[in-house]
């Protein structure tokens, strides 16, 4: 790819380079946001919609990704969960402000594998794994007290660190269909990357600001 002052002649700024496949350029820009963001860099906005059509957002972390999709785990029996059960097209963002810089990925979900969730859950901290198990997640709490006894009655049903991951505890592949990058301009003359994936291939496109 040809270069003058860090553009291509299309005038796409260097840090698009010049690649193919999405993926691999979130894999430049997911690298350079571990080195600067200050906590959770895998931290990404989901967004969901009910059977009424009613979007929902909040944030959620990355925990694996591939050509396949972007994975995140949580309660099925959640809101997000209850959603993505009724209407698997989802929606993400990435915004790490220390480099100025955004994803948003459209997609449908799919279940992650039973071995691939265990494989996680057992990964994870052991006050993690009592809590999947402890949380009515996004039900009504009456107090908190209920749900801290409920803790420590699964702690003393679950002792060591061995604990089995629970039936209603898994992950969401979300499998993208387009991914757009963002890059901060000055003068909000920002630059935007559009990939859009049909028969098989990924095709690029420059969106306006």
């Amino acid at each position: 790819m040809n270069q003058k002052n860090g553009k291509n002649l299309l005038g796409i700024d260097k840090c698009f380079e010049d690649l193919e496949n999405p993926i691999d350029l979130f894999n430049k820009w997911f690298a350079k946001a571990k080195e600067t963001e200050i906590n959770d860099p895998n931290a990404l906005a989901l967004a969901t919609s009910d059977k009424n059509n009613q979007p929902t957002v909040r944030m959620v972390l990355l925990k694996d990704y591939d050509q396949q999709g972007f994975v995140f785990y949580t309660n099925f029996n959640s809101r997000k969960g209850t959603d993505l059960k009724n209407n698997k097209k989802a929606s993400m963002c990435f915004h790490w402000k220390s480099i100025r810089r955004q994803i948003r990925i459209i997609g449908t979900v799919e279940k992650v594998s039973d071995n691939e969730a265990d494989k996680y859950f057992s990964s994870r901290p052991y006050k993690n794994k009592i809590s999947a198990w402890a949380s009515s997640q996004s039900e009504v709490l009456q107090k908190r007290e209920d749900l801290l006894i409920k803790f420590n009655e699964f702690k003393k049903k679950y002792p060591s660190n061995d604990v089995p991951r629970p039936p209603h505890w898994s992950g969401w592949k979300l499998a993208p269909s387009e991914i757009e990058f963002w890059n901060d301009g000055e003068g909000r003359v920002h630059e935007r990357l559009n990939y859009k994936f049909f028969s098989g291939k990924w095709f690029k496109e420059l969106l306006n600001p």
